[in-house]
């Protein structure tokens, strides 16, 4: 549940600002998100800032989207809402392996638990590079999947096209522009103002 706050924490940066660069959105939000939510750990917060830029590409990028950019010149962005049932995404930052017991920074502080590889994957944690790690409801328990990086680490991790659906775990509501409570006071609101002057 928390991560889904700190999901839609963001949400209205993105709508308002029409920002979904995951290093540009951490500018403009990190050291706010911290403020609001304390309890979080850093790199927990850049992973809600993560899970927000991937599903913002999947709705408003997506050419296969109703709601694609492209395709609605001009119009207002709708509100992401993500539901309690979101997704977490972790990163390499926040798992470590060693002798098949697997640690993991997570919400609720570090986790370890066993882990039996394969020796083949065992290897590939090792000498690959992970780029995504996500931990998801499967309505029969939770499932933790890996990603790992094909080449390029500067791009952002590709999201899958093969559905026109948009993720369970998200609503997409009309074009309301809410307040941005908690962030926009700090760092902010002089970036965006800068930007507009430009």
């Amino acid at each position: 549940m928390a991560f889904a706050e700190v999901c839609n924490a963001l949400a209205p940066i993105v709508q308002q600002t029409r920002c979904w660069n995951r290093v540009t959105l951490h500018h403009l939000t990190y050291k706010g998100l911290r403020e609001r939510f304390p309890k979080i750990g850093s790199q927990m917060v850049c992973n809600a800032i993560y899970s927000v830029s991937r599903t913002s590409r999947l709705v408003f990028q997506l050419p296969n989207s109703p709601f694609n950019v492209n395709k609605n010149p001009g119009k207002a962005l709708p509100l992401l809402k993500f539901l309690p049932s979101s997704p977490v995404y972790f990163d390499r930052h926040t798992l470590s392996l060693k002798d098949g017991q697997l640690s993991m920074y997570t919400l609720d502080g570090r986790m370890r638990f066993q882990l039996d590889l394969k020796p083949e994957d065992q290897t590939r944690f090792h000498q690959e590079k992970l780029r995504e790690i996500v931990l998801s409801n499967t309505g029969r328990g939770f499932q933790l999947s890996f990603w790992f990086s094909l080449g390029d680490e500067s791009t952002e991790a590709p999201v899958a096209e093969e559905s026109a659906n948009l993720p369970e775990y998200l609503i997409v509501l009309p074009e309301a522009v809410p307040a941005v409570a908690g962030i926009a006071a700090g760092p902010l609101a002089p970036e965006i103002a800068v930007a507009q002057r430009a």
